[in-house]
């Protein structure tokens, strides 16, 4: 039997932590305020804007099954997935500045330049986040090791999310002469930093579970695999729901602020989060209630995220994705419901939301990297880069899925930019900002119900894989030996 799996250090896991927060500078802000650029300051029709925000994702995540199979049949000095940080880090910058530099055009010259800039984007973002998601499957082949790491990543991640949630509702108006300017500015900081993370992470992290010898087969035997790894197959379809919502509910929460809360009720958030900001240093922030919201539901999620560990001392996995999926679902879907100038019951609603959303996403990611060792234990060849790449797959369709809705739902209900609203739309920002997301959000808890790969049976897989290792390292040795 091999000796027990080398405990990844703290450096280790916060410089692929950072990974994922140089990622969510531009994830969080094209959820959260893609749309909202498009329609109020770029000058696209919601229509056209929820067509960009929609389409583009669609088609461009075709590629990801594609980059997470090149990933799979990559053999560097530096590893497998490690290379496509430094290679896309640059590339990553520089498309996204792009989007927001806004150039005068025509109108329908503007709708070419949403599309084709917002493709290399992200296509750019595709080929550094899909082999960086597979890069937490090699990294140990413990998985308490990779639910720890997988909890330090998320907790990074949505750091990231939250600099973006709770500075660019400010930043916006006040880092240029206006708006447009000032889009452009943050996309020159948010761009450098981002390069500088992904760089990083490539030098401090190691890759340590190699793919068994018969993994190199074709394609087609890959995803013949695949599609018979049934707990995967679940994953994808919850993770599709899931970011469907994240989709809607990010990018309506400006919409639902601006033409619904309204600025009187907005500055009465400095009253409630804005000496505690402070008390943070964030002196900026208690300018914007909307940022506030975002930093107190931002922070919340961090420290729902830092509690995973905690949680799973007392809960199995399994069963917690699933009650905290459902009481995020409820808790969205309260605000249809609650009156949106009790700042009080907001403030409480998105910060539970929030709490119990926080663990999830270090849960799931744990799951996708255990569907990789059923894979191999089933079948006895490993695909970690198409299990991870496919899985990204199917959340970017439920991405794009959530913000072209957010789009088309706007314009079916007569939302017009910079106005003031019709009853009609502002029950259409409700749809978006409360019942879609808490339904879609409600569905995915469900659909866990149908994962069977409990902390037991994965257990038992590990120890299996471990024994055929131990196994196949006489032959190994032997051959080495001939040929030395």
């Amino acid at each position: 039997m091999s000796s027990a799996p080398e405990r990844l250090s703290f450096r280790e896991k916060f410089a692929y932590g950072l990974g994922d927060t140089a990622s969510n500078f531009y994830f969080a802000l094209f959820n959260g305020f893609l749309v909202y650029y498009y329609t109020d300051v770029f000058g696209l029709t919601p229509a056209a804007a929820g067509s960009v925000a929609g389409l583009v994702p669609t088609f461009v995540s075709w590629l990801i099954p594609l980059i997470g199979i090149l990933a799979d049949r990559t053999h560097t000095r530096w590893g497998q997935f490690r290379p496509y940080l430094l290679w896309g880090a640059l590339p990553y910058g520089v498309c996204g500045y792009l989007m927001f530099s806004n150039p005068t055009l025509s109108p329908s010259a503007k709708i070419v330049f949403a599309y084709a800039t917002y493709a290399l984007t992200l296509i750019a973002y595709l080929v550094i986040n899909t082999p960086y998601s597979a890069l937490m499957g090699v990294m140990s082949p413990s998985s308490a090791e990779r639910t720890g790491l997988s909890a330090y990543r998320f907790a990074c991640a949505f750091t990231g999310g939250l600099i973006i949630g709770t500075y660019v509702p400010w930043l916006k108006d006040h880092f240029g002469a206006n708006e447009a300017d000032s889009f452009s500015n943050m996309l020159i900081v948010f761009a450098t930093v981002s390069v500088a993370m992904f760089l990083y992470t490539f030098w401090n992290t190691r890759e340590r579970v190699a793919a068994p010898a018969s993994a190199q087969q074709s394609v087609w035997t890959d995803l013949r695999d695949l599609s018979r790894n049934a707990p995967w197959l679940i994953l994808f379809f919850a993770g599709f729901l899931t970011l469907a919502n994240v989709g809607l509910r990010a990018g309506a929460t400006v919409y639902y602020f601006k033409y619904i809360v309204g600025d009187d009720a907005l500055r009465g958030f400095d009253e409630l989060f804005g000496p505690f900001a402070r008390v943070l240093g964030f002196l900026k922030i208690s300018s914007s209630g909307l940022g506030l919201y975002n930093f107190a539901g931002g922070l919340a999620f961090i420290i729902g995220s830092l509690c995973t560990k905690l949680f799973l001392r007392f809960f199995p996995r399994r069963p917690l994705m699933i009650w905290l999926t459902i009481l995020n679902a409820l808790a969205m879907a309260a605000f249809y419901v609650a009156d949106p100038h009790n700042l009080a019951v907001l403030a409480a609603l998105n910060i539970f939301a929030s709490f119990v959303a926080g663990p999830t996403p270090a849960i799931v990611w744990s799951f996708y990297a255990d569907t990789a060792d059923y894979g191999e234990w089933k079948f006895h060849r490993r695909s970690t880069g198409l299990v991870f790449s496919a899985a990204v797959l199917a959340q970017k369709i439920g991405l794009a899925l959530g913000t072209a809705l957010l789009g088309w739902l706007l314009s079916h209900y007569g939302y017009v930019a910079n106005a003031v609203q019709t009853p009609r739309a502002i029950s259409g920002i409700y749809v978006v900002f409360a019942v879609l997301p808490g339904t879609f959000a409600l569905l995915s808890g469900l659909a866990i119900f149908f994962y069977r790969l409990d902390d037991p049976t994965v257990k038992q897989i590990e120890q299996d894989l471990a024994a055929r290792k131990a196994a196949a390292e006489p032959v190994e040795v032997t051959i080495k030996k001939f040929f030395a």
